[in-house]
């Protein structure tokens, strides 16, 4: 078994299961999942900390998302939305849905380490400790992170 191998086998389960968090669709996770270890073979050699695979595979992954998402939002506009019948308020579909746009975008901004602290505790569902374990932190260097992460956050949306 390759040192590739062993880490696909190690780490696909993970990389779906964030990637599920973030597009809540099976199917496209599935995809996304393929593709972010397709990218994670290529650039594999140039990998500088081996001890560090699930952070660079979760940065692949949520590229290789926000890739897809921002390829899909060139073909979706506001004159293609179909509005069905069994929605209450197509007026709060909008606007949950630009506000969503709205924070996807916002934090895509984020600089990094606050950017990735946040998307792991959010979407990827880490508990602070393993993100702190993961980083090389202090549990405390991870709240404080994911708190400063927040705010900046909420800071623009306004």
């Amino acid at each position: 078994m390759t040192e590739f191998e062993k880490l696909f086998n190690e780490n696909r389960d993970f990389i779906f299961k964030y990637l599920m968090k973030l597009s809540r669709n099976a199917s496209l996770a599935e995809e996304l999942t393929q593709e972010t270890f397709f990218r994670a073979y290529i650039n594999y050699p140039s990998l500088r900390n081996k001890e560090k695979t699930s952070v660079w595979l979760c940065q692949i992954a949520k590229n290789t998302y926000f890739a897809y998402f921002n390829e899909q939002k060139k073909y979706t506009s506001v004159e293609d939305s179909v509005v069905t019948a069994t929605e209450q308020n197509p007026e709060e579909s909008f606007v949950q849905k630009e506000l969503s746009e709205k924070a996807l975008k916002c934090l895509h901004e984020l600089e990094e380490p606050y950017k990735e602290v946040f998307m792991l505790s959010v979407f990827g569902g880490f508990s602070l400790k393993d993100i702190s374990i993961t980083f090389g932190k202090s549990e405390s260097w991870a709240r404080v992170t994911f708190y400063r992460a927040r705010q900046k956050l909420s800071e623009k949306m306004r």
